[in-house]
Order: structure tokens, then sequence, then C-alpha cells
């Protein structure tokens, strides 16, 4: 396990974390000390314990903003995949007919020219 100090509220912290995950620690670390330092600035002191509940929340309230987000971003992508199925099914469908009709066309044309062919003989 990898170690690193991280600081905050200007206090450090030893924390331990796995091999090459260090870098990520401290950048969390350095976000969450800044929710403890914007209360901090909009409250004074209110006492270490009191401060980090209240990051804490913050960073829970917005985490629950994005899971939220999140949620109906998958929604929008089930409905738009399954748009996009319902389209090429319609599609697919509309191949059919037409590929028939074609082929419906192109039975008549031989067979005028048949008829063409034998009228002329």
């Amino acid at each position: 396990m990898a170690q690193v100090t991280v600081s905050i509220d200007g206090k450090q912290y030893r924390m331990a974390c796995d091999e090459g995950q260090e870098e990520h620690l401290i950048d969390l670390a350095e976000r969450f000390d800044r929710y403890v330092s914007h209360l901090k600035d909009s409250f004074g002191e209110i006492g270490d314990q009191r401060l980090t509940v209240m990051a804490g929340i913050m960073v829970m309230d917005e985490l629950s903003e994005l899971q939220k987000r999140v949620k109906g971003m998958e929604s929008e992508v089930l409905t738009l995949r399954k748009t996009r199925d319902e389209a090429l099914t319609k599609a697919d469908k509309s191949d059919s007919v037409l590929t028939s009709a074609l082929g419906a066309l192109a039975q008549r044309m031989e067979d005028l020219t048949a008829t063409l062919a034998i009228n002329k003989a």
C-alpha cells in the first residue's frame, strides 16, 4: 500500500491508498479542502467536526444531484435506443415492402416484354 499526506483545513493527515492512486487521493483531499475552506470563509470558526460534517453533507448533496442527472441521462439513452430500434424495424419493413413491389414490377415488365415479343413475331 502506498502512503500519502494530505492537507485539510491546514492540518496534515497521513493516509494509505492502493499503489498508483496517490494523485487521485491527493486530488480528492484538495477538493474536499475547498469545501471546508468555503464553509470556514462563510461561517468562521465553528469547530473542526462541524465543518467536516457540513462539508461532507455538501459533497453528498452534490453527489445526489449528479446521480439524479445520470439517472435522467440513462432514461434518455433508453428512450433514444428504443426510438432507434423502432425506426430500424420500420425501415426494415419498408425495405421489404419496397423490394416486393420492385420484384412485382420487374415481373410485370418481363411479362409485358414477353407479350410484346410474341405479338411482334
